[in-house]
């Protein structure tokens, strides 16, 4: 699985702006002409911050590579937008305060252990995203959350479980499944500005 080029991360982090922007008007969203790798089917998120004091607005994404990576930009875009339930929807005049964030993810693998404190080992900070699986039990972190937070690999382990409203030691349990994933980042450096490829290590 190819990386994207700069110009092709440009273009998905302008499409959501594009999705977003239109849906709040209520106007049909029509997909033409669009980079062929947008074909392929990947998993994406797509993270909103205020701006400029660069607060979480919302971020929501499709985690497995299930369809063509448009539908899931597409999808992605208007799920943080309006459908995240820690936040109010976004209103369209707020979008001139807002940056976005998007990242092309990997598809998971499981991280093989013998023994759980193996993932202390096994799991990179700035490389790697993580997914908690535990019975009904599931969260996921993105590899830029433990590097904004200055979390070592145990905090990041310890808030995946929170995050997947799990005790924070419950990843020392041989029944939990953790999965990785890397991400290729693609944010505006300020609303409707220029955008950047992010580097986290």
């Amino acid at each position: 699985m190819r990386l994207l080029t700069l110009e092709e991360g440009k273009f998905a982090v302008k499409f959501a702006r594009f999705v977003i922007e239109n849906f709040l008007k209520g106007y049909d969203i029509e997909i033409e002409n669009y980079p062929e790798v947008f074909n392929e089917k990947r998993g994406c998120f797509c993270t909103l911050h205020t701006y400029p004091d660069r607060e979480l607005r919302g971020c929501i994404g499709i985690p497995e590579p299930i369809m063509p990576l448009i539908e899931a930009l597409k999808e992605a875009a208007i799920s943080s937008a309006t459908r995240d339930p820690r936040f109010p929807p976004v209103s369209l005049e707020e979008m001139d305060n807002i940056v976005i964030e998007i990242s092309i993810l990997t598809p998971p693998e499981l991280i093989e252990v013998s023994h759980p404190r193996e993932y202390l080992q096994k799991i990179k900070i700035g490389r790697d995203g993580l997914i908690i699986r535990f019975g009904p039990y599931s969260g996921l972190l993105l590899p830029q959350v433990p590097v904004e937070y200055g979390w070592d690999v145990e905090e990041f382990l310890a808030n995946l479980c929170l995050k997947a409203g799990l005790p924070p030691d419950m990843w020392l349990d041989e029944n939990v499944k953790i999965y990785k994933f890397q991400a290729q980042i693609f944010e505006e450096v300020e609303p409707r500005g220029e955008v950047i490829e992010k580097i986290l290590y």
